[in-house]
């Protein structure tokens, strides 16, 4: 596992995108696939991006997934989809043809399972599970990711890449990456700024498996923290 320490939440994001145009155009052939995660923070990250990154990145030879959505349609403002549609798709002109959006307004055990097949039939296999080249997760202060809450890590060792889960504290359904697919990827980046995600950081560089997040950073094959100092803590 490598950390790596910026001062704030934008210098943190701009390491973060030049480490991925890096990455790519490390392999000029390779196609790279990707899986987001929503939230605030990538957020910052895909503003940036669009607005500062765009004429070097090639956007030609990205693939878009996504970790997770929440069971809304892609016009709600908590749409991760519609979010990242509309601060860094839209603004770089994406080919429709590379991106592939999780259903937010289907009935979610239906979309599960049909997003389940599309990345498995998709993406490059590993091992029989879809292998991405890059996950980007965030971590909440409880501890969560992938939309996997504590309570909820039966969802760590599932056979489905995708299944249903619960915001346990508003009763929110989302769609949600397992460990199959979390474990399956070439590189897992967890990008994570703010003090209260600072416990949280203290648990995957420091402790055991106290949860989702921390569980995922330990057992998964490739493993990056980005994180700004207040995240960072000591």
């Amino acid at each position: 596992m490598k950390s790596y320490i910026y001062p704030t939440a934008t210098e943190t994001a701009h390491a973060l995108i030049k480490h991925l145009i890096s990455m790519m155009k490390g392999e000029p052939e390779k196609i790279f696939y990707f899986a987001f995660s929503g939230g605030t923070t990538p957020s910052l990250m895909f503003d940036i991006w669009a607005h500062e990154y765009r004429e070097e990145t090639p956007w030609g030879r990205m693939r878009i997934y996504w970790v997770d959505e929440r069971c809304v349609p892609a016009e709600d403002s908590e749409s991760n989809y519609g979010t990242m549609r509309r601060l860094l798709l839209d603004e770089v002109g994406m080919p429709e043809e590379y991106v592939f959006p999780i259903c937010g307004s289907c009935r979610p055990e239906a979309e599960a399972k049909r997003y389940s097949a599309q990345a498995c039939r998709t993406v490059p296999l590993w091992r029989g599970f879809p292998s991405f080249d890059v996950i980007l997760l965030g971590a909440g202060d409880d501890g969560h990711t992938s939309s996997i809450f504590p309570g909820q890590e039966h969802l760590l060792s599932s056979f489905q890449p995708y299944e249903v889960s619960m915001n346990p504290y508003n009763g929110q359904l989302r769609i949600a990456m397992t460990g199959c697919m979390l474990f399956s990827a070439k590189r897992l980046i967890f990008f994570i700024t703010g003090k209260g995600k600072a416990g949280v950081v203290s648990d995957i560089l420091n402790s055991g498996d106290t949860g989702p997040a921390a569980y995922v950073a330990h057992h998964a094959m490739n493993v990056d923290i980005f994180a700004d100092s207040q995240a960072a803590g000591e």
